[in-house]
């Protein structure tokens, strides 16, 4: 997963196409030894395409993944929660994949 958000970094700031010493640079930036098998794994999976299309293909994936009960669950026992104590603190590993999803 380090790989591929320094590779996302790297696009961020204008490197379409980032090379392996690129995201070494950014990995090592905040202590990372970058293993070069999973970096060139990384970057022959991701050269030459367009990181947007295969984020957008990802999040079609995503969305076909069924969510079952395990999302409203929580859901229900933070309703409950916040109807007991309004201003609680959330609970701890509250799952965020619903959100970060409805950014798009």
């Amino acid at each position: 997963m380090r790989y591929v958000a320094a590779y996302l970094l790297a696009v961020l700031g204008g490197n379409t196409s980032p090379a392996a010493k690129d995201i070494k640079a950014i990995l090592g930036s905040v202590g990372i030894e970058a293993d070069d098998q999973r970096l060139n794994k990384v970057i022959s999976e991701l050269n030459g395409k367009d990181i947007n299309e295969v984020m957008n293909s990802g999040l079609a994936k995503l969305a076909s993944v069924p969510a079952g009960g395990a999302v409203a669950a929580p859901a229900a026992a933070a309703a409950a929660a916040g109807a007991a104590g309004a201003g609680a603190a959330p609970a701890a590993g509250k799952n965020i994949y619903p959100f970060i999803l409805s950014l798009n």
